[in-house]
C-alpha cells in the first residue's frame, strides 16, 4: 500500500473519531432501553465498532491522538446522554443518511452498505416511538400552529381595521379561548370517533366463545378470514390450524391492524390540543397585554410567533427525519401568508367601515 497524503489521513482521523462518536450514541440510547430495542442498539454499536477498526487498520501509525466528532454527532451524542427520546432517534436516522462512504474510494462496499442498512434499521426503531406518541404530538403540534397562526392573523386584521387597543386585545383573548375550548372539543370528538371505529373492526366476544362448537368440516370460520381479506385458500389454512389447537382463538389477519395510525387518548389528545392552542395564542397577544400598541405591537407579535413557527417547524421536521431548517421554513412562510391575507382584508374592511 502507498503512503497515504496527508489530506487523507485527516479524512481517515475525522472518519474514525465520527465513527467513536456514533457508536457512544447508540450505546447512550441503549443504556435507557430494555428487551429487544436495547439489543439492536448495541448491536449498531458494535457495528460502527468494526468500522473504526477498518480506519485504525488504514492508518497505521498515524492514528495520533483522539478527534472529536463533527458537530452534528457531538450534539447528538449530548442529546442521547440527557435523553434518549424518539427525537435523538429521528436525527440518528439522518445522521445515518448522509454517509459518504457510497463515495469514498477508501470505504469499503460492504460498509456503505451497512451504513444504508443502519438507516432503515435506526428508522425502524424511530417509527416505533413515532406510533406511540403521534397522536397527542399530532395534536399539540396542529394546535400549537392553529393558536399562533390564527390570533395573530385574528389581531392583525381587527388590528388594520383601525380598531383601538382595547378592542384588539379583547379580540385576541376571546379568540384565544374560544380556539382552544373548539379544537379540544373537537379534537376529542375525532380520537374518541376514531376508537370507536376501530373497536367495531374488532372480533367480537360471541365469535370467540363460538369457536370450540363450529362444524370444522363446514369451517365457516374460513369465511371470516377471507371477509378480512386473505385468500381462499390461506382462510382455509387458517382457518383449519386454528380449530385444530387444543385452545382455538380467533386471531385476525394483520393486515386490518394500522400500523401507522396510532390514535392515542381522546382525552389526552383533547388536552394537548387545548393546552397548545392556547399557548400558541397567547404569544401573538403578549405585546398588547404588556401595553404595546401601533406598529410596535403588530411587529412584536410576528417576531415572536415567527420565532414560534420556526421552532415548531423545526420539530416537525427532526420527528420525521427530515430536514429541520426547510420545514421551520415551510412553517413560516404559511403563518406569515395567512396572517398578510387577514391584515389585508382588515385594511380594506377599515377603509369601508
Amino acid at each position: 500500500m502507498t503512503q497515504p497524503s496527508r489530506s487523507q489521513i485527516r479524512r481517515w482521523r475525522q472518519y474514525l473519531a465520527d465513527e467513536r462518536a456514533e457508536a457512544a450514541v447508540y450505546r447512550d440510547i441503549a443504556s435507557r432501553r430494555s428487551g429487544e430495542e436495547r439489543e439492536i442498539l448495541l448491536a449498531l454499536a458494535e457495528a460502527e465498532g468494526r468500522h473504526e477498526q477498518h480506519w485504525i487498520e488504514l492508518l497505521g501509525d498515524e492514528v495520533g491522538h483522539p478527534r472529536r466528532g463533527d458537530f452534528r454527532t457531538r450534539v447528538l451524542g449530548f442529546l442521547a446522554r440527557r435523553f434518549g427520546s424518539v427525537f435523538v432517534l429521528a436525527l440518528a436516522q439522518r445522521a445515518e443518511a448522509r454517509s459518504v462512504y457510497n463515495a469514498d474510494d477508501d470505504a469499503t462496499p460492504a460498509m456503505a452498505a451497512d451504513e444504508a442498512i443502519h438507516e432503515e434499521v435506526v428508522r425502524g426503531l424511530a417509527t416505533r416511538g413515532r406510533n406511540k406518541m403521534s397522536g397527542t404530538f399530532r395534536a399539540a403540534v396542529f394546535g400549537a400552529n392553529d393558536g399562533l397562526v390564527s390570533n395573530l392573523a385574528l389581531i392583525l386584521g381587527i388590528g388594520a381595521s383601525g380598531a383601538s387597543q382595547q378592542a384588539v386585545l379583547l379580540a385576541g383573548l376571546a379568540g384565544l379561548l374560544a380556539g382552544a375550548l373548539s379544537m379540544g372539543a373537537g379534537e376529542y370528538v375525532s380520537v374518541r370517533s376514531q376508537r370507536e371505529l376501530l373497536e367495531a373492526s374488532r372480533p367480537g366476544e360471541a365469535a370467540v366463545e363460538a369457536l370450540p362448537y363450529l362444524d370444522v368440516d363446514a369451517n365457516e370460520l374460513a369465511l371470516v378470514y377471507r371477509a378480512r381479506g386473505m385468500s381462499a385458500q390461506d382462510a382455509k389454512t387458517r382457518a383449519d390450524d386454528v380449530l385444530g389447537s387444543s385452545r382455538p382463538t380467533l386471531v385476525v389477519p394483520e393486515e386490518v391492524v394500522d400500523e401507522h395510525e396510532s390514535v392515542g387518548s381522546a382525552m389526552g389528545a383533547a388536552l394537548a390540543s387545548f393546552c397548545f392552542f392556547a399557548s400558541g395564542a397567547a404569544i401573538p397577544v403578549l405585546p398588547y397585554l404588556l401595553g404595546a400598541d401601533g406598529w410596535d405591537a403588530v411587529a412584536w407579535s410576528a417576531g415572536l410567533v415567527g420565532l414560534a413557527l420556526l421552532g415548531t417547524g423545526a420539530a416537525v421536521g427532526v420527528l420525521s427525519g427530515a430536514s429541520p431548517g426547510k420545514r421551520a421554513l415551510r412553517q413560516l412562510g404559511i403563518g406569515f401568508g395567512a396572517a398578510a391575507a387577514t391584515y389585508v382584508l382588515g385594511l380594506a374592511f377599515g377603509h369601508v367601515v
